[in-house]
């Protein structure tokens, strides 16, 4: 497709455009977290934008969190899941949200202020690192609980092994992994065409291992008891179309999308990005500087459900 560099790019790229994004009055981002097993109350009890309208699943509801636990997301956005967890480990707990995206950063500190009624989570704190090394940011066994939201599959093949050896690396001996993904089903074939598309590789789909790929890489790593189940959720509720959804902040399998100005990595403001201002959904392909592939299909037509699923995976460290 494209040299790791590349992929990074556009992921940072659509992330920083998606985190000032959203549908006006939030019933896209509503619709999408309910669809993954979150309820009307956990949705209540936290911030409206912290909710990207980017989930794939509920790692809060399988991790099952206990107080005074230390838990990390990885990937951890505008902080959605961080602050579903917070209250969960509560005053003696820890929650850190890991995230290579200071937009996604910077806006998850925003919300953090605005948690309980104004009064902030004390228990919650923010670092920015790659989840493929987090050295500096979280000590070596230090960990109870990893969970995620429909993030590993945004790391380029070669390098997903090093995301669970960080797994391993900073979990306590009898730590767990709790995760949500988008996972290729296996025995399925994903078209040459929508594997090598940069829109459907920043929705999460393009770069989604295969189950027993999955399996191999956390037992490779040292995990044991691994369990992952397709929980069967509709992948299309991306594409469904919502009368009060002005298209803002769609996830890159959602309908159009603005083409804002994006921060990069380093804060600056550089010129919209082709990656970040086109929706996948469109019908024109394009191509940036670096040879990305952009939309050459319209994938409103298409039924993801018949490639991939929203995943639990559970693992357990020795």
């Amino acid at each position: 497709m494209s040299t790791t560099s590349d992929i990074y790019a556009a992921v940072k790229s659509h992330y920083s455009a998606a985190s000032s994004n959203r549908s006006t009055n939030g019933t896209y981002e509503s619709k999408v977290a309910q669809a993954f097993g979150y309820s009307e109350a956990e949705l209540s009890s936290i911030p409206k934008e912290s909710n990207l309208g980017l989930s794939c699943g509920n790692p809060i509801a399988l991790a099952k969190l206990h107080e005074g636990e230390t838990v990390v997301d990885l990937g951890c956005g505008a902080g959605f899941d961080v602050f579903l967890a917070s209250p969960k480990v509560g005053e003696t707990g820890t929650v850190i949200g890991v995230d290579m995206n200071e937009d996604m950063l910077e806006k998850a500190r925003r919300n953090a202020q605005n948690v309980n009624g104004g009064k902030g989570a004390k228990n919650v704190k923010f670092v920015q690192a790659p989840i493929t090394d987090m050295n500096g940011g979280v000590e070596s066994g230090s960990v109870d609980c990893i969970i995620s939201n429909c993030v590993v599959n945004l790391v380029p093949e070669e390098e997903k092994p090093l995301v669970f050896k960080e797994m391993h690396r900073t979990l306590k001996s009898g730590g767990r992994v709790a995760i949500s993904d988008i996972l290729i089903k296996d025995g399925v074939e994903l078209p040459e065409n929508l594997k090598k598309d940069m829109g459907l590789y920043v929705g999460c789909v393009a770069g989604a291992s295969l189950v027993s790929g999955y399996q191999k890489y956390l037992k490779e790593a040292g995990f044991q008891d691994v369990l992952i189940v397709d929980k069967g959720y509709d992948l299309n509720v991306y594409n469904a179309d919502d009368e009060n959804v002005n298209g803002e902040g769609k996830s890159c399998c959602g309908t159009t999308a603005p083409a804002p100005v994006a921060k990069s990595c380093c804060g600056t403001t550089t010129a919209p990005s082709p990656i970040a201002a086109k929706s996948c959904c469109g019908t024109t392909a394009q191509t940036n500087g670096n040879g990305l592939q952009q939309v050459k299909v319209d994938l409103k037509t298409l039924d993801f459900n018949a490639y991939a699923g929203s995943y639990n995976i559970y693992a357990v460290k020795a």
